[in-house]
C-alpha cells in the first residue's frame, strides 16, 4: 500500500499549468547553444539536398552564406563547416588549398555575417580518394594510417582555415598529438586568438552513415576502428579528454551524443571544461524518418532530445536542427 505524501509535499502541484513547469524547469535550452554544421561545395546557386538527411543541403559557397545569415537571423551564433572539394588524391591535397570551399566559405560568412563565430572542420576523409582520415601506407590487409605525418598534413589544414579567419578549428580525425601540433602552428603564426575545439571522445559509430553522404567521404574500404574510440569504453574516453586538455584544447566534444550521454556527464563532472557534443547524422536521420511516417511528433522528439543532451552536461550542440530549434525556442 502506498503511503500518501505529507500534505506540504505535493510534486504535481507544480507541474499543473505550462507556467508553472515553465517556471521550474531545471534544463533550459538557448539559440546560443547550437552550433549548425553546413556543407560547403565547388560551383554557384547549389543547393543539393541529402537523400539521407531531409532538410540538409550542400551548398556552394553563395548559397552557404545565404544559409548562414539565415540561421544567424534565428538565433543561432555558430556554423561548422565541412568542405567538398572539387577533386580528389590520396594525399588529401585539397584540404590546403587557400581557394578551396571551406576556406572561401570562411572569408565570405566573416565579410557578411561579422558576429557569427565560425568553426572548421579539421580532417582529411572529406579529401582523400579512399575517404579515410589521414595519409595511409602499406597495402591489402596491412594498409594503415600513419599517425605523424597526418598529423603534419592536419596542421597544415588548421593554418589554412586559420588564416581564412576561423574563429574555431575543430580536429574530428583521433590521430595522437594532433592538437599540440595544431597548437603550435597557429601559435607560430600568430594565430593564438583562435581556439581548438577538440573532437576529442569521437566514437567508431553506426550512426555516421548519412553524414558520408553528405560530406561525399564514405571510407573505399575497411573502416575506422583503428583511429575512433570502442562504443564499449569510458575511462578511455576521459583519458583521451584529458591528453587534449593537456595539449591546448579549448573546448572538448563527445561525438556521437544520444549514445554516450553517460560519456557526456562524466566527462563534464570530470574536467568543469567547455563540452560540447555532437547529435550526429544519423540521430537527426532517425527522428526525420519516423517523423515523416508520422510515428512521432518531430518538434517534441527534437526538443527532447536535445534537453537530454544539455542536461547531460553539453553546453554546446552541434545539431543540423539548430536552425528548426531556435525557431521552436523564439
Amino acid at each position: 500500500m502506498t503511503r500518501p505524501l505529507p500534505l506540504t509535499h505535493r510534486p504535481r502541484r507544480l507541474r499543473r499549468s505550462p507556467g508553472l513547469r515553465a517556471m521550474l524547469r531545471e534544463t533550459r535550452l538557448s539559440p546560443e547553444m547550437f552550433v549548425y554544421p553546413l556543407f560547403a561545395c565547388e560551383g554557384d546557386g547549389v543547393r543539393r539536398e541529402v537523400a539521407s538527411m531531409p532538410g540538409v543541403f550542400q551548398h556552394s559557397v553563395d548559397e552557404l552564406v545565404r544559409e548562414a545569415t539565415a540561421a544567424r537571423a534565428d538565433g543561432v551564433r555558430a556554423v561548422l563547416l565541412f568542405g567538398i572539394p572539387a577533386s580528389k588524391d590520396a594525399m588529401g591535397s585539397s584540404a590546403t588549398d587557400p581557394e578551396g570551399p571551406v576556406p572561401r566559405a570562411v572569408a565570405a560568412l566573416k565579410h557578411a555575417v561579422p558576429d557569427l563565430v565560425v568553426c572548421t572542420d579539421v580532417c582529411l576523409c572529406e579529401y582523400t580518394s579512399h575517404g579515410h582520415c589521414g595519409i595511409l601506407d602499406g597495402e591489402g590487409a596491412a594498409v594503415e594510417i600513419v599517425n605523424d605525418a597526418t598529423v603534419e598534413r592536419l596542421a597544415d589544414v588548421a593554418r589554412v582555415h586559420a588564416a581564412a579567419g576561423a574563429d574555431i578549428v575543430a580536429p574530428s580525425d583521433m590521430m595522437d598529438g594532433r592538437v599540440a601540433a595544431i597548437r603550435a602552428a597557429l601559435d607560430a603564426d600568430g594565430r593564438t586568438e583562435v581556439a581548438i575545439m577538440s573532437y576529442a571522445a569521437k566514437y567508431c559509430s553506426a550512426f555516421y552513415g548519412p553524414f558520408r553522404d553528405a560530406a561525399e567521404s564514405t571510407p573505399a574500404f575497411g573502416d575506422r576502428r583503428s583511429h575512433q574510440m570502442d562504443e564499449a569504453n569510458v575511462e578511455e574516453a576521459l583519458r583521451e579528454v584529458a591528453l587534449d586538455i593537456d595539449e591546448g584544447a579549448d573546448i572538448v566534444m563527445v561525438k556521437p551524443a544520444m549514445p554516450y550521454l553517460d560519456v557526456i556527464s562524466k566527462v563534464k563532472d570530470a574536467f568543469a571544461y567547455p563540452t560540447a557534443a555532437y547529435q550526429v547524422s544519423g540521430e537527426y536521420a532517425m527522428i526525420k524518418a519516423a517523423a515523416e511516417r508520422g510515428w512521432i511528433d518531430e518538434r517534441r522528439a527534437m526538443t527532447e532530445s536535445l534537453t537530454g543532451i544539455h542536461r547531460a552536461g553539453a553546453d554546446l550542440i552541434v545539431t543540423y536542427y539548430a536552425r528548426e530549434a531556435a525557431r521552436a525556442l523564439a
